[in-house]
């Protein structure tokens, strides 16, 4: 970009989009950072939380937040619906000409949001976290962490940037093209890549949580990346043609090879025990690709149903 060129903030609206569950024990601190982070600051400010069906005090710290600051308003969905679908709830409700995404329990720290904004002022469109230390988090963890992008972008033709999350800055006219995509099964952070614009990476150390247990647990870590796969790539389908077409080639040349031997020798192919492992393994071959392409059709029945995303039971603030 242009290192002249500065978009002014003045008077611009800025939303912060928080989705929350069962964060009783840090919201109230993250409120007050994000506050301190953002008051005094040339631009006016919203921060609108997403309850995603919190079964703790949640509800009601939220509700005593928006009832005592103005620039504080919250969403309650009727259940929860997930991380990806609040967060599109609150891109839905959130009404600023730049918009951040922000987890609660602050381990993206709030005042890397105003080095994004100095991005956007640079002309920059996206000005996404790169986590370049991630404080606190299991070996499992990190180890999933550092393979799943290598692994997604080598299976997608949307080049996914490598350590990053949904923390993340966006122009209105980036939301604006998030709306024109009505899928599902919702994987932000390579919709967002897949839109395009002018995007730039801010580095950042991860904290630690401030309190309170991680909400992605090892099964919907796994189903999340399940969900980044299936949505920006078709490359395991061609996988599985690849497959039928490598095993057509072997079963041919073990056809040949038995003529040959039959016709041209006294002898018989023999080993019952190499055609059971073999008739065993592309049996199993073959259960785990329909699985695979059943998958996709689930996902294109669920599609079909055209059920929304999300559905909200209340709103304060608005």
């Amino acid at each position: 970009m242009n290192g002249n060129f500065i978009r002014p903030i003045e008077g611009k609206l800025l939303s912060v989009v928080v989705p929350c569950f069962n964060e009783q024990e840090v919201i109230s601190e993250t409120n007050t950072q994000l506050l301190t982070t953002l008051s005094r600051r040339p631009f006016r400010f919203e921060i609108l939380y997403i309850n995603d069906g919190s079964s703790d005090a949640t509800e009601v710290l939220l509700n005593n937040i928006c009832a005592q600051q103005p620039e504080c308003k919250c969403i309650h969905l009727s259940r929860n619906f997930g991380h990806q679908n609040a967060v599109s709830a609150g891109l839905d409700f959130a009404a600023g000409d730049l918009i951040v995404l922000i987890d609660a329990d602050l381990q993206d720290p709030p005042e890397v949001i105003l080095t994004m904004i100095e991005h956007w002022q640079r002309g920059y469109d996206v000005a996404y976290g790169v986590r370049t230390q991630r404080l606190g988090e299991s070996p499992l963890k990190l180890l999933t962490a550092k393979y799943f992008y290598r692994i997604l972008n080598q299976l997608s033709d949307t080049p996914i940037p490598l350590n990053t999350g949904d923390f993340r800055l966006m122009d209105r006219q980036v939301v604006n093209a998030i709306h024109l995509m009505p899928e599902r099964d919702r994987f932000l952070r390579g919709m967002i890549s897949w839109v395009g614009f002018n995007q730039c990476a801010v580095t950042y150390q991860r904290q630690e949580r401030f309190a309170g247990a991680s909400k992605y647990p090892l099964i919907k870590m796994l189903r999340f990346a399940t969900d980044g796969i299936l949505s920006f790539s078709n490359k395991p389908l061609r996988l599985a043609t690849w497959m039928g077409l490598t095993a057509s080639a072997l079963a041919l040349v073990g056809i040949f090879y038995a003529i040959t031997l039959r016709l041209l020798t006294d002898n018989w192919v023999s080993g019952w025990t190499f055609l059971a492992v073999t008739i065993l393994f592309m049996g199993g071959v073959q259960m785990l690709f329909l699985g695979l392409i059943g998958e996709y059709i689930g996902r294109i029945y669920q599609a079909t149903k055209n059920r929304p995303i999300y559905l909200i039971r209340d709103k304060k603030g608005f």
